[in-house]
C-alpha cells in the first residue's frame, strides 16, 4: 500500500518534468524548395501556471512566410508562458500534487486499517482457542472424577452398600462425561486451526507443534479506563481516511471552481539571433509576445460540476459524522461491558470457591456412606457449570476489552 502512494507521488511530480517539443514541414515542388520550416523548443512546466521555454527555429524556402524566414543559422529564444486568471496559482499540476500526498497518506492509513483488523481477528480466534482449552482442563478433570465416582460405586456394590442401579447410573454419568470431552475436542481442533490461520513464516503458512497449548486465560488485563471522556478519535485511521476524502474532494472543487475563470495567456519570448561566430545574442529590442482569450459565455457544465461536488462533500461529511458516532458509541458500549464483566467474574469467583466447597463436602459424605452417585453428581455437575460459566465470562470481558482497544485505536500503538 505504501508503495502505491509512492507511486501516485512520483506520478504527479511527472507532470512538473520537462520536456522537448520538435516540428519539421518541408514542401518541394517542379524542383523547387517551397518552403522548410523547423521548430524545436524545451519546456519547464511549474507548479503555478507557468511555463519557462527555450526554442530553436531554421526556416528556408522560395515561397516562405516572411514572417518566418531566419538566417542561415537560425533563430533562438527563451521565454516564458503564463496563465494570468484560470490556472495561475490553482492548477491540475499543484492539485495531483497535493491529491497524491493525500493518497499516499490515505494509504497509510488503509495499511493501519488492515494491521488492526489482522491483530484484532488473530486475538479474537486466539481467545476463542484459550476458551475451549481450558474447558477441555476442567472436562477432562470431571471425566476423571466420573471415574473415580464408578471405581468408588463398583467397590461399594460388591461391599453391599450401593446398588446394581447406583453402579448404572455412575456409569452412565461416565458415558456422558466422556461425550462433553469428545464434543469440547472437536471445537477445540476448528479453534486451533483457526489460530493456525494466522501463523506465516517467510511467506509461507506454518502449523501449531502438537503440544503447543495457549497461555492461561487468566492472565492478567489492562486496568479498565476511569472515564472515556478525554478519548481523541482524530488520529484514528477510519476517521482521517473521511477526512482524506474529504480534503481530496475540496482539492476537486478548488479545480472546478478555476475552470469558471477565463483562460488568459500570455507568451513572451526574447529572441537571440545568431552572428557569424555561432554565439547567439540577446538584444531587449528583439522580442516577440502575445495575448490569447477564451470566455465561456454560459458555462452551464462546469455549475454542474461544482453542485455535484458540494454535494459529495456533503455526503462525505455525513459519514465522517456518522462513523465518528458509531465509533463512540462502540467504545462506550464495550467500556462499559467490560465494567459489568469485571463484577460478573468476581461473583462467579466467589461461587467457584463456594460450589467447590459443597463438592468437597459431598464427596466427603460419600466417602462415609452417606451421599448418593445422583447428589453427588449434581454438586459435581454445579462445580463444573461454574468454572465453565467463569472462564466464559471472562473471556468475554477479554473479548469485550479486546473491541474497546480496536475501536479506540488503541490496539497498535
Amino acid at each position: 500500500m505504501r508503495s502505491q502512494g509512492e507511486a501516485a507521488i512520483l506520478n504527479a511530480k511527472g507532470l512538473l518534468d520537462p520536456y522537448i517539443e520538435g516540428s519539421w514541414n518541408e514542401k518541394n515542388f517542379d524542383s523547387k524548395l517551397y518552403y522548410r520550416n523547423y521548430q524545436g523548443k524545451l519546456v519547464f512546466p511549474t507548479q503555478l501556471g507557468v511555463n519557462i521555454i527555450g526554442g530553436y527555429e531554421n526556416t528556408d524556402g522560395v515561397f516562405l512566410n516572411p514572417e518566418n524566414k531566419t538566417d542561415d543559422l537560425g533563430l533562438w529564444n527563451v521565454g516564458l508562458e503564463v496563465d494570468l486568471l484560470q490556472g495561475l496559482i490553482n492548477n491540475e499540476r499543484r492539485i495531483a500534487l497535493e491529491k497524491a500526498r493525500i493518497f499516499q497518506d490515505l494509504n497509510e492509513n488503509e495499511q493501519r486499517i488492515a494491521l488492526n483488523e489482522l491483530v484484532y481477528e488473530a486475538s479474537k480466534v486466539y481467545y476463542i482457542w484459550q476458551l475451549y482449552q481450558e474447558y477441555g482442563n476442567i472436562l477432562q478433570q470431571n471425566l476423571t472424577l466420573s471415574q473415580d465416582y464408578l471405581e468408588a460405586t463398583k467397590a461399594a456394590f460388591t461391599n453391599g452398600e450401593k446398588t446394581a442401579m447406583d453402579t448404572l447410573e455412575a456409569y452412565t454419568l461416565l458415558q456422558d462425561a466422556v461425550l462433553e470431552v469428545q464434543k469440547n475436542n472437536t471445537v477445540l481442533i476448528k479453534a486451533r486451526q483457526a489460530v493456525e490461520n494466522f501463523l506465516w513464516y517467510n511467506d509461507s503458512p506454518i502449523l501449531l507443534a502438537s503440544g503447543v497449548l495457549p497461555e492461561s486465560y487468566r492472565n492478567p488485563l489492562q486496568d479498565i479506563p476511569t472515564s472515556i471522556d478525554s478519548l481523541d478519535l482524530s488520529d484514528h485511521p477510519v476517521i482521517r481516511n473521511y477526512a482524506n476524502k474529504i480534503m481530496s474532494a475540496e482539492l476537486d472543487q478548488i479545480l472546478k471552481r478555476e475552470k469558471l475563470k477565463p483562460k488568459l495567456k500570455a507568451k513572451y519570448n526574447s529572441l537571440l539571433a545568431t552572428r557569424e561566430d555561432i554565439i547567439p545574442s540577446l538584444e531587449i529590442s528583439n522580442f516577440k509576445w502575445g495575448l490569447s482569450l477564451e470566455l465561456p459565455l454560459r458555462q452551464r457544465s462546469d455549475r454542474a460540476e461544482i453542485q455535484l461536488g458540494e454535494i459529495k462533500i456533503a455526503t462525505l461529511g455525513y459519514d465522517l459524522e456518522d462513523k465518528r458516532n458509531a465509533l463512540g458509541n462502540k467504545i462506550q458500549s464495550s467500556w462499559m461491558e467490560q465494567v459489568v464483566l469485571n463484577d460478573q467474574v468476581s461473583t462467579l469467583t466467589q461461587n467457584v470457591n463456594n460450589t467447590r466447597g459443597l463438592l468437597e463436602g459431598e464427596n466427603e459424605k460419600f466417602r462415609l456412606g452417606e451421599s448418593s452417585v445422583f447428589l453427588l453428581n449434581k454438586r459435581q455437575e454445579k462445580y463444573i457449570a461454574a468454572q465453565m460459566k467463569l472462564i466464559e465470562t471472562f473471556t468475554k470481558m477479554k473479548l469485550s476489552r479486546l473491541d474497546f482497544l480496536f475501536f479506540s485505536n488503541l490496539l497498535i500503538l
